[in-house]
């Protein structure tokens, strides 16, 4: 058989080496972390999502609307990723956040002792970001969050992980008379209690692209209200909140802290409605039912079979959020979180009607010339 040869130009062998070679790869000791057991951690940053986190994570509720953002953080940065998931369809999207064979699936069972210990167990942090705004007649608040979190914390503790994180919900208080804040609050105390080192987040009303907050004010179908929409919040930025939690995980320091990720900002739900409905160029009509009368057809309505509005979200219109001054914020992390009034265009642009759509945003001339007029209006 007759070999092919390929012969090479003087003039382009000899720049080879300078133009295309890359330099060796070295490594420096700040490559290297230890964890708080001991474990020795070996990064190689800078590759993008080649890059080598060496971190190996597992992440519950990735398939929600925060786990998204935070699977994406770790696994570009070249962490291994463990996703325990459910429903085949809901996690597919997760599988090109990172390299190849950087994103791992494993099915478990909430119920299911052993499927929890199995995606945890080579794990140096886990994140349990499961939560549910509603009941099904399978899972309850306290199935979901109270003896969920009891399952995953006692194999955090079994294994000797080396850092678990608890991210609750603003106002988690075992006191509360809402189920989903009262849940919450039982649950920090119950993985403190089996791991004292677990971190707890707490972050506030999120927004960003497919949140509960932004798109359910644009949209046409938030006609039913209660408490006047005078339920107040600092809502914050759900990139903020990933990136504070990607924080954690390199800083050993955080472990049995307590953080509150909250905006820079106090809104109420009116207010927030008004600064939708001026970008979207569009007033989205709300009509204000009582209490009671709301939460008998919210409980009627539990009985259909696809999510629609429960009696204790009702009951969380008519509480405020409440920040606890000894927890830890963003800044702590030096993250200075977003305003929401500067991304509600970004988020709801898509709301607009054709006509409108290109318009840009308004000018600050603009914006003192109508902040004059309001006044005149409301001295009126």
């Amino acid at each position: 058989m007759q070999r092919c040869s390929t012969i090479i130009p003087k003039s382009f062998s000899a720049r080879a080496p300078s133009a295309f070679a890359s330099p060796a790869a070295t490594r420096s000791i700040h490559d290297i972390a230890i964890t708080r057991t001991g474990k020795p951690i070996f990064q190689r940053p800078g590759g993008g999502r080649s890059s080598l986190g060496g971190h190996t994570v597992t992440v519950f509720g990735a398939a929600g609307f925060l786990g998204r953002y935070i699977v994406n953080r770790l696994a570009r940065k070249g962490c291994t990723v463990i996703i325990p998931f459910r429903d085949e369809m809901a996690k597919r999207h997760l599988k090109v956040s990172g390299d190849l064979g950087r994103v791992i699936f494993t099915e478990f069972d909430l119920r299911n002792t052993a499927s929890i210990e199995e995606s945890v167990r080579h794990s140096d942090i886990v994140y349990n970001l499961i939560g549910r705004q509603y009941t099904t007649k399978n899972f309850s608040y306290e199935d979901v969050h109270v003896e969920g979190t009891q399952r995953i914390a006692e194999a955090v503790a079994k294994y000797d992980v080396d850092r678990f994180v608890q991210v609750s919900s603003y106002n988690a208080n075992p006191n509360s008379p809402s189920k989903y804040f009262a849940t919450k609050g039982q649950a920090e105390l119950d993985a403190r209690a089996i791991f004292p080192e677990t971190t707890i987040v707490r972050p506030a009303p999120m927004f960003g692209n497919e949140d509960n907050l932004l798109n359910k004010l644009a949209g046409f179908k938030n006609v039913f209200t209660a408490n006047h929409m005078q339920e107040r919040a600092w809502p914050v930025h759900v990139t903020d909140v990933a990136r504070g939690l990607e924080v954690l995980m390199h800083d050993d320091s955080t472990a049995g802290e307590t953080f509150e990720f909250y905006g820079p900002k106090e809104y109420s739900t009116r207010e927030i409605a008004d600064l939708v409905d001026r970008q979207i160029i569009k007033k989205r009509r709300h009509i204000n039912i009582p209490k009671p009368i709301f939460k008998a057809a919210a409980k009627a309505l539990d009985y259909i079979w696809w999510p629609t509005i429960s009696p204790d979200e009702i009951e969380r219109q008519f509480i405020d959020q409440v920040i606890d001054p000894n927890a830890k914020t963003l800044r702590d992390l030096g993250i200075e979180p977003d305003d929401i009034s500067k991304w509600i265009l970004f988020y709801c642009r898509h709301y607009r009607s054709d006509l409108y759509y290109d318009l840009p945003p308004m000018t600050e001339k603009e914006k003192r010339e109508e902040k004059r007029y309001l006044h005149v209006e409301n001295d009126m």
